[in-house]
């Protein structure tokens, strides 16, 4: 009995213990996480307006695109507890993300393409609907990618021919119906969720799919190809060049799609814009834009690097949009570190670097067009930049001494 006994105190010591040293080293929730210590806080009114009070919701796009991506890394990266929050939400595209900015309570961001606002003006649907948005920055270019059968090279060749051009509430639809527009072409569009209109493609029921996002666009580079079909050439004809820019698709973007041999296939592309309701500079919606800001371009320079979306290597914060007026806060941020400034010298570079352009830039037409040019040189520009800056990053440390000690004699 006696030795029973002392077996039961030994395993109540041991347990004792075992406690003792749990207590020392769990750590209380509430005191590491924000979001418990919320929990925990329910109901309280400061926690209600704390929450509240930083928090910036950013409008996207649908699941799989390019605006989704530019979301979930701009929530990553900013959010600093109760001082900063980025709320990203999956959109239907950029035509509703118009709305959204316009009407949806709540929504203080949203990212639409440049084309949309001028479409909606131009059917009739709004009035001076620009003065009624600011830009933070232009994102990057969307570039029109045209899946078909090999048996159509030229987007011309498509007229007449049955196109799903996704669903009507997105951006994409808006930039096939104003390129056909532009170019005189006519077709039968279809409006089919793109991964539904894939499938039809391939059953041969649809002739093409556009898809017009920032490359390499995730539904486009897992597109299942037999060996039927390729990317089409949209060239950049002069009916094109008051909206949209050239681009370029390679194989290293679509190895699916562009064979090695051919190597690229020539397009269009439509700058991304991250924007804003024009709010009054004495609103708090208005201070939440300046938190915003003041964290986004404070930390942009290691957005351009992995893990996030290649095509943050393509945006300068910088560079200008026509016909468009920047957030007061955004403007007066770059005035302060000097990037404006930097931005006319860029275009200074360009024109001597384009003298035959400059000199011919004489009608508006020719100098809106000579601009198109330059944002897409600034944007190919920005990107050999990052490109070497992260090569020279990655170089050996060994290496680095003697490179300079060469390059000094």
């Amino acid at each position: 009995m006696r030795r029973i006994f002392g077996l039961a105190l030994v395993a109540i010591m041991m347990a004792c213990g075992f406690a003792a040293r749990a207590d020392e080293t769990e750590y209380d929730p509430a005191k590491v996480s924000d979001s418990l210590r919320a929990i925990f806080q329910f109901g309280s009114a400061q926690t209600k307006q704390s929450l509240n009070a930083n928090t910036v919701t950013l409008i996207t796009g649908t699941i799989g695109g390019t605006y989704v991506q530019f979301g979930a890394d701009l929530a990553s990266l900013l959010d600093n507890g109760n001082q900063l929050r980025v709320l990203p939400i999956v959109g239907r595209g950029s035509v509703q993300s118009v709305a959204d900015i316009l009407f949806l309570q709540g929504v203080d961001l949203g990212i639409v393409r440049a084309d949309t606002l001028d479409y909606l003006e131009r059917k009739g649907f709004a009035k001076d609907i620009k003065k009624q948005f600011t830009y933070v920055t232009k994102l990057y270019n969307e570039e029109m990618q045209v899946i078909a059968p090999k048996t159509f090279h030229n987007l011309r060749e498509l007229e007449g021919k049955t196109i799903s051009v996704d669903l009507p509430n997105g951006g994409t639809f808006v930039t096939a119906l104003t390129v056909f527009e532009r170019l005189g072409l006519k077709a039968n569009f279809v409006y089919i969720e793109q991964r539904i209109a894939m499938e039809k493609l391939k059953k041969g029921e649809i002739d093409a799919v556009i898809v017009v996002g920032g490359k390499p666009y995730k539904s486009v580079s897992t597109f299942a190809n037999d060996g039927r079909f390729h990317l089409v050439t949209v060239d950049y004809d002069k009916p094109l060049q008051g909206d949209y820019l050239p681009a370029r698709l390679t194989s290293a973007d679509y190895p699916n799609l562009i064979s090695k041999e051919e190597g690229q296939v020539d397009t269009i592309a439509v700058p991304a814009v991250l924007a804003a309701y024009n709010w009054a500079q004495n609103t708090d919606r208005y201070r939440k834009l300046s938190l915003f800001v003041d964290a986004f371009f404070t930390k942009f320079p290691a957005f351009q690097n992995p893990p996030f979306h290649p095509k943050w290597k393509e945006v300068s914060l910088a560079a200008p949009l026509q016909g468009w007026q920047r957030l007061p806060y955004a403007k007066q941020w770059l005035d302060q570190h000097g990037l404006e400034q930097g931005a006319r010298n860029r275009f200074d570079d360009f024109l001597q670097q384009n003298p035959a352009a400059a000199k011919g830039a004489q009608s508006e037409a020719d100098k809106e067009a000579l601009f198109k040019q330059f944002q897409a040189w600034q944007a190919d520009q920005t990107a050999k930049e990052n490109a070497q800056a992260q090569a020279q990053a990655a170089a050996p440390a060994e290496t680095k001494p003697a490179r300079r000690a060469r390059s000094s004699q």
